[in-house]
């Protein structure tokens, strides 16, 4: 039954499989990573009120000395083309020097945030447009689907978790929040500015405390969805390392033309060392080219008789020497020099067939 099981899994094609680091490589490429966006918006969020807690002088400076210049400079002046267009110039100033800070600490804390979850990353596949997206079946299943539900739990659960730490922070401070009826203005805002960055940073470390157990569901989720089937893994093989009857067929293209190559060497032969019936070893020595003999084909059975047919048709020597057939061919291949305990033996040989063709 275990058999019948596993085979079913093979042919479903169901996704059981860890994804290899190649389809991971892949997903990457295509923006597809474990990441939870509630990790961004937290340490967001939390960077944000730090520099707000501070940075409060910087920030109040520069609020202080804009009412200032709007109640005691701007307003007396004449609403003219050229005061309007200084007045503007002088906010736009302000309001960078204002505004600034707090989008580079942000902008700085968002980089950390995505870095922290998924490294050194740039794509463009996911700014691609993809007309799935507007696809209304696919977007009734997305909103329907398991995915949906998931975050709509979770954004119950942030919304009850975070208005549970903010109502903590008021209760605690309750006083404070009372007697704001009988303090100056200026009181109040320091106030009320105190109780906002404390419950700043309170709802931040809630929804960075949240935001752990979403990566880790994104993170099991995406694992989830890269899984491979035992199909998937063997195409995946099959194109890395390429389709084995492919890989058989260049294979046995390649012997050919390199047996082809050899047999035209076989009439370039000095001798042939035959066995006599199982090998056949044809030497060459040409002194301006290597200072001793080399192996310019070699072959056993089918393919020596071969060799001698060659070697026959071409007035090639052959010289029996079984041991010395037998020892070449098991250590020399193709194109290699006559190792130097052979040079004796070889020696002899071609000094008979150098004889024979009145060479010497």
């Amino acid at each position: 039954m275990r058999r019948l099981s596993l085979d079913l899994q093979f042919f479903s094609g169901e996704k059981t499989e860890k994804a290899t680091p190649k389809k991971r490589e892949d997903a990457k490429k295509k923006g597809q990573t474990a990441k939870s966006q509630d990790v961004n918006t937290a340490i967001i969020l939390l960077a944000v009120f730090l520099f707000f807690t501070f940075g409060s002088s910087y920030i109040g400076n520069i609020v202080f000395d804009l009412f200032r210049q709007s109640f005691q400079e701007y307003m007396l002046m004449e609403v003219t083309e050229n005061t309007v267009q200084v007045i503007t110039m002088d906010l736009m100033k302000e309001l960078a020097l204002l505004l600034g800070p707090i989008m580079l600490v942000a902008m700085v804390a968002g980089i950390a945030a995505n870095y922290i979850q998924v490294g050194v990353m740039f794509t463009t596949k996911p700014l691609e447009p993809k007309l799935e997206k507007i696809d209304p079946i696919k977007g009734f299943k997305r909103i329907f689907s398991l995915r949906a539900i998931v975050e709509l739990l979770k954004s119950i659960l942030k919304i009850s978790f975070i208005g549970a730490i903010t109502f903590v922070v008021l209760w605690t401070n309750i006083e404070e929040v009372l007697s704001l009826s009988f303090k100056s203005v200026g009181d109040s805002l320091i106030v009320m500015s105190k109780l906002a960055v404390q419950m700043g940073i309170a709802a931040s470390l809630a929804l960075l405390f949240l935001s752990v157990f979403d990566y880790l569901y994104q993170k099991f989720d995406f694992e989830k969805n890269i899984r491979m089937s035992k199909q998937d893994l063997k195409d995946e093989h099959k194109n890395i390392e390429g389709d084995p009857l492919i890989k058989s067929k260049i294979k046995q293209r390649q012997r050919e033309m390199a047996m082809r190559r050899m047999m035209q060497e076989v009439p370039e032969a000095d001798v042939v060392i035959t066995n006599p019936t199982h090998f056949a070893i044809a030497l060459k020595y040409d002194e301006t080219k290597r200072d001793a003999p080399y192996v310019v084909a070699k072959g056993v059975d089918y393919l020596a008789q071969k060799i001698k047919y060659i070697a026959k048709e071409n007035d090639v020597v052959m010289v029996e020497n079984r041991p010395l057939a037998r020892s070449l061919y098991d250590a020399a291949e193709v194109g290699d020099t006559v190792p130097e305990e052979f040079f004796k033996a070889v020696a002899e040989i071609l000094a008979y067939v150098y004889r024979i063709q009145n060479k010497l």
